[in-house]
């Protein structure tokens, strides 16, 4: 019944962009608070940002920052996070989860309830 699914991930070039989407179903994301996770082969989970309820408040780790956008279009029940001038190390399987509200986003996969399955990104010549 709730259920959130990533997409958009693909083989992209370094310096360029993709845009992942994560919708939900069963729930509306208006009222959570959603985070972006991404986990390489051997390597620990890391959150790369997250957006409030509200719209506008997010953070970023000092990795992304500056290259990640994340957005909210709440008539599809729909958060993007907008990737730019990807590097090979953001190459990762990337996950989208939701959480109830908090007073701000945070990136620890604690703090999630509900999560995608994951879409393949890859940065490579």
């Amino acid at each position: 019944q709730l259920q959130l699914v990533e997409s958009g991930g693909g083989l992209v070039q370094p310096g360029g962009s993709l845009r992942l989407s994560c919708t939900a179903s069963g729930f509306t994301l208006d009222y959570y608070n959603i985070g972006w996770f991404r986990q390489a082969p051997g390597k620990e989970r890391e959150g790369v940002s997250c957006i409030h309820t509200s719209g506008d408040r997010t953070n970023f780790p000092n990795s992304v920052k500056g290259r990640f956008t994340i957005s909210r279009d709440n008539a599809n029940n729909t958060v993007h996070l907008l990737m730019n001038s990807l590097k090979p190390e953001d190459t990762a399987v990337y996950y989208c989860a939701a959480g109830v509200d908090q007073p701000m986003c945070w990136l620890y996969p604690y703090y999630y309830d509900y999560w995608g399955q994951g879409t393949q990104v890859t940065v490579s010549s």
